[in-house]
């Protein structure tokens, strides 16, 4: 009996073996899930990057006359003439921080000029204030140093009498002055007389208490604004005048 089974029980394992596959390799393990990672951090929002405001311009002045303000100033008197032939103009002090700029520290204040306006070619005699950017370094006058910071000459030869063109009173003109430094050397009091561009190209223009009227090229202003640019005006801030005609500033 036993030996008689022998070959079915043998056929039926091959069959099996059949059906259920002859290869010897293992089985493939199910698919593992894709590794996720770490969670990242959460995105965080755009940086909105501003840039720094530009320091501020002293206004109405064009390139040309902006690249004539030395860098080192830090104070400037700016003079705008009403127009090319007139002999009034307003009067502005600004002072530079190194961050913000230029900003208005005193002003504006009514002046005169001279007679017949403004000029690029300033001469002796022509009745005209020069335009251009000019350094302020001495001041002076009849009356005592109210607490100027430039220095001060106080002297009798600053005394005026005299009519104006206007016919009005020429008295206490130069009570207190500032030198304009065209045509002149720096470092003097007002009153010399020394003209390194030649004696044609005229000099003494100053800034000077007003007298109501229009000058010979000098800029006027009431006595009590000289007083109070006496007391602003401060030589370590390399103080400068910006002066003309308001079209001539604009270039």
């Amino acid at each position: 009996m036993s030996a008689s089974r022998r070959p079915y029980a043998t056929l039926v394992a091959l069959v099996l073996l059949v059906l259920t596959g002859c290869s010897t390799e293992a089985s493939a393990p199910p698919a593992s899930p894709a590794p996720s990672g770490a969670a990242g951090p959460q995105s965080m929002p755009a940086v909105v990057r501003t840039k720094a405001p530009r320091p501020a311009e002293i206004p109405a002045l064009g390139p040309r006359t902006r690249a004539a303000v030395p860098a080192t100033a830090r104070q400037a008197v700016v003079v705008t003439g009403d127009a090319a032939d007139s002999n009034q103009s307003t009067v502005v002090l600004y002072t530079r921080d190194p961050v913000k700029g230029w900003r208005p520290a005193a002003g504006p204040w009514p002046a005169h000029n001279g007679l017949k306006g403004w000029t690029d070619n300033h001469v002796a005699g022509d009745l005209k204030s020069p335009t251009g950017v000019y350094t302020l370094s001495d001041a002076g006058g009849r009356l005592p140093d109210p607490g100027a910071l430039l220095p001060y000459d106080e002297h009798p030869r600053f005394a005026m009498s005299g009519e104006g063109f206007f016919g009005e009173s020429l008295e206490g003109s130069f009570d207190y002055v500032v030198a304009i430094d065209y045509n002149r050397t720096p470092g003097v009091t007002p009153l010399d007389r020394e003209r390194p561009l030649g004696e044609e190209r005229g000099g003494g223009i100053w800034l000077h208490v007003d007298h109501g009227g229009p000058t010979q090229g000098c800029v006027s202003l009431p006595q009590a604004r000289m007083r109070e640019l006496l007391l602003a005006l401060d030589p370590v801030s390399k103080p400068v005048i910006v002066m003309g005609d308001g079209e001539a500033l604009r270039q």
